[in-house]
């Protein structure tokens, strides 16, 4: 695996190294060595799998607080999402800072979020399923969120018709 810096401080975009053949490829998708050797947090407490219907499915912007906080490593493994991290963390140096990165099967990418960066993502094609490596296990208690079209964040997102669930499209603004 390659991990290279983002904007986002403690953030990585991960990216596949395959080997390839008549037969097709082969990755490494995980290695807590290599996650640790780049300082990044390598135990995964739990695996989830987001399996999205429609294109335009918008689920976001979600983290979670002490004493949950998590970290989080997010693949599309089936078609493609438009995947959004935005440092929501005040004593961070990129602190309300946002990025945004195409993630595909065909791509392999990965990102790493760092604890307290909320994440999101809008499926770009129908059937996009998203495989998360989570380092707590989900306290309901410690859930968060932040509206995903929040004018304090300029997050642009892909045009289009977007399904959201309501808890999604009703957070409050920031810093309310």
């Amino acid at each position: 695996m390659t991990f290279r810096e983002t904007k986002i401080a403690g953030a990585y975009r991960v990216e596949l190294e395959r080997q390839v053949d008549d037969r097709g490829s082969f990755a490494r998708l995980w290695c807590a060595r290599e996650f640790a050797e780049h300082g990044l947090r390598p135990c995964t407490a739990q695996s989830s799998l987001s399996m999205n219907t429609r294109k335009g499915t918008l689920r976001g912007m979600h983290y979670a607080v002490p004493p949950a906080t998590e970290a989080k490593v997010v693949r599309c493994v089936r078609g493609a999402i438009y995947d959004v991290l935005l440092d929501v963390r005040s004593g961070s140096p990129t602190y309300l800072s946002w990025l945004a990165e195409v993630l595909t099967r065909d791509n392999g990418l990965a990102l790493y979020i760092p604890e307290g960066v909320a994440h999101g993502f809008q499926t770009l094609e129908d059937g996009s399923d998203v495989l998360y490596m989570i380092s707590e296990f989900y306290d309901p208690a410690c859930a968060r969120g932040v509206r995903w079209d929040d004018p304090a964040f300029g997050i642009e997102w892909p045009e289009g018709q977007r399904f959201m669930s309501e808890r999604d499209r009703t957070y409050a603004s920031f810093g309310r």
